[in-house]
């Protein structure tokens, strides 16, 4: 693993087709290492309220990754208004798939691939990671006559997510926001859905579930995540016999790391965030 004192990797991006959905294209984004290899990889998944934004959005924090030695493969999927809840984790279980399926030609080995996702994508890729094997997730085969695999990952970390979509629901009703009242009804359809799709709730209701190692941060002035979600899900993490980190920094906001990448909190959250996933996908 690359330490401070090390010289970071050259990094090569491209762009490819990692499935077609009707006549669309959805592209995934590869950040690879330029160097022997194998290398850990995660599945990336952005965030934007479940309805917004693109494999871009966190394009520095996978560049940083990338240059420390990890595959990344950041994922386009469909949203609102082309596709609601459970298309986009279709999307996510089948990018796992198919960079396990492909594990070699991108520098890395199936049983090295997490899953990374922040705001709405830190709670789809819990949600991905707690139901490798749902039905309604992995219900698309994968093209190209590759090897069958599972969408099991080795790790995940969410990155100030959305945790509980009914909590902030409640939340955005609480204060009037209609942007955000919005964006949950396009997506989710009902509170049941969101229920349904919520990592608390799914624990709560005791599921038969995966629990790779996981790592959940965020900042403790969060106006979209109370603490208290956030330290009650790990807890929950461990009840059901899973390892949890839970990393909270002092006075910071949602999308902390990314809106200020050079200030000390966020720094030492990339540090924590490389170490993490050199650990986990060794």
């Amino acid at each position: 693993m690359p330490n401070d004192s090390e010289a970071p990797f050259a990094v090569r991006s491209e762009d490819l087709e990692y499935r077609r959905a009707g006549d669309r294209a959805l592209l995934a984004r590869l950040y690879r290492p330029i160097g022997p290899g194998p290398f850990p990889a995660i599945v990336e998944v952005h965030g934007g309220a479940w309805v917004n934004a693109d494999r871009l959005q966190n394009q520095p924090v996978a560049e940083a990754l990338a240059a420390s030695g990890i595959v990344v493969l950041s994922l386009d999927f469909r949203m609102p208004p082309e596709a609601g809840y459970p298309a986009s984790l279709q999307d996510i279980n089948y990018g796992i798939r198919w960079l396990k399926a492909h594990a070699a030609e991108c520098g890395t080995e199936p049983r090295r691939v997490g899953g990374f996702g922040t705001s709405s994508g830190g709670h789809q890729i819990l949600l991905a990671a707690l139901r490798p094997h749902d039905p309604r997730y992995a219900a698309l085969g994968l093209a190209g006559g590759t090897q069958p695999v599972d969408a099991g990952l080795a790790f995940v970390i969410s990155g100030w997510g959305v945790l509980d979509p009914v909590a902030r629901y409640a939340l955005a009703r609480e204060r009037g926001n209609a942007a955000m009242i919005d964006n949950h009804d396009r997506f989710w359809g009902s509170e049941a859905a969101m229920a349904d799709g919520s990592p608390p709730h799914i624990l709560a209701r005791g599921e038969k579930v995966a629990l790779p190692p996981a790592l959940i941060f965020q900042g403790t002035a969060d106006e979209w995540v109370p603490t208290a979600i956030a330290e009650n899900l790990a807890a929950a993490w461990r009840r059901a016999g899973g390892s949890v980190e839970l990393g909270l920094y002092e006075g910071e906001g949602h999308t902390f790391m990314r809106e200020k990448p050079d200030a000390p909190h966020s720094l030492v959250a990339m540090q924590r965030l490389k170490a993490f996933i050199h650990r986990n996908g060794g």
